[in-house]
């Protein structure tokens, strides 16, 4: 029988704090999804083309779902979004939105550069639980993504 291999989440997030909280988060949920974690855009965009840190890593999963804050540093998530969808390797993987921002031009921007959800970062570690409790549910148990596979 071949192994499962479940879709991969990659979020992108400046603060190592939010990255705790949502590492934390993950675990309090049941969530098989493997979560791998990097600090900026840039680093988003080479651990998908394999560039930079990630050159010549030919086993790291494919994510099927990718998470981004908003403001960051190097690149932001604005700017790492249109680049995802500008590629045309890339342009099929969702994207979510995780961010403090509460302006509504963030959020028009983020769906016309093709994100396909904007979420406002919860207050609270429970809040947290449970808005992850809810994306595991969306987007791992109704929504179909394709099989992991190395890039």
């Amino acid at each position: 029988m071949a192994a499962i291999h479940l879709p991969a989440v990659l979020v992108a997030d400046d603060d190592p704090d939010d990255r705790l909280l949502l590492q934390d988060a993950w675990a309090e949920n049941p969530i098989a999804n493997p979560l791998i974690q990097v600090g900026d855009g840039e680093h988003v965009l080479e651990y998908l083309r394999r560039e930079g840190r990630y050159a010549g890593q030919t086993t790291l999963p494919r994510p099927g779902l990718i998470i981004l804050d908003l403001n960051m540093p190097k690149k932001d998530g604005r700017e790492t979004l249109r680049e995802i969808r500008a590629d045309p390797a890339l342009r099929g993987l969702p994207v979510v939105i995780l961010t403090t921002s509460k302006a509504e031009d963030d959020v028009a921007r983020c769906y016309d550069l093709g994100a396909n959800g904007f979420i406002t970062k919860p207050v609270s570690f429970q809040e947290l639980v449970s808005l992850v409790k809810g994306l595991g549910q969306y987007w791992f148990e109704i929504v179909r993504l394709p099989a992991a596979t190395p890039v």
